[in-house]
């Protein structure tokens, strides 16, 4: 398996979720048991030399990814929710999305200020969902090593706006 074996997986939906968006179905990738080993295992690859002690994963196909990893990398999995599903007391952040707007959580004491933090999710966009979990992390005192993602959307310029507002973010796209 390789990036373009990998790549051939996903899926182009036109006018989902409204009308001009082409839509990038990263789903296929997961049932592949070749090509999701492989992303999973990339990703580790990239941030070896980071000492991660947590994997975030932003809901939902970000919890797919980070469950894996962090199995992967022998880490505690840390879930960034969307607003009012976690239990417990949490911090939140909003954010703008492509066509939209919403809301994460992450619970308070998920992370501490010990922490070196991976995010994962499937695919970057405008970055919107990035910013708002590293602000979420960033409230439990953690650090953001990474941010992992299956692939970069670069025309929307999420990758340029998180490297502007987050330089010491490192940021990595698998199947770019």
């Amino acid at each position: 398996m390789d990036v373009v074996q990998a790549r051939s997986a996903i899926v182009e939906i036109a006018d989902y979720p409204e009308p001009g968006v082409v839509f990038k179905d990263v789903t296929p990738v997961f049932a592949d048991a070749g090509a999701f080993k492989f992303v999973v295992e990339k990703m580790a690859e990239v941030f070896s030399d980071r000492k991660i002690t947590a994997v975030v994963g932003i809901e939902a196909r970000g919890f797919i990814l980070g469950g894996a990893l962090a199995q992967l990398m022998q880490v505690g999995f840390v879930p960034v929710r969307k607003l009012g599903k976690l239990p417990r007391e949490t911090y939140r952040a909003d954010y703008v999305l492509e066509y939209g707007t919403d809301a994460i959580e992450i619970h308070t004491d998920s992370l501490t200020n010990q922490d070196c933090v991976l995010i994962v999710d499937d695919v970057l966009a405008t970055g919107g969902t990035v910013n708002a979990a590293i602000q979420v992390i960033e409230q439990t005192g953690a650090q953001v090593a990474g941010f992992a993602v299956l692939l970069n959307l670069d025309f929307l310029g999420g990758a340029a706006r998180i490297a502007l507002e987050h330089p010491e973010v490192r940021l990595v796209s698998i199947l770019d």
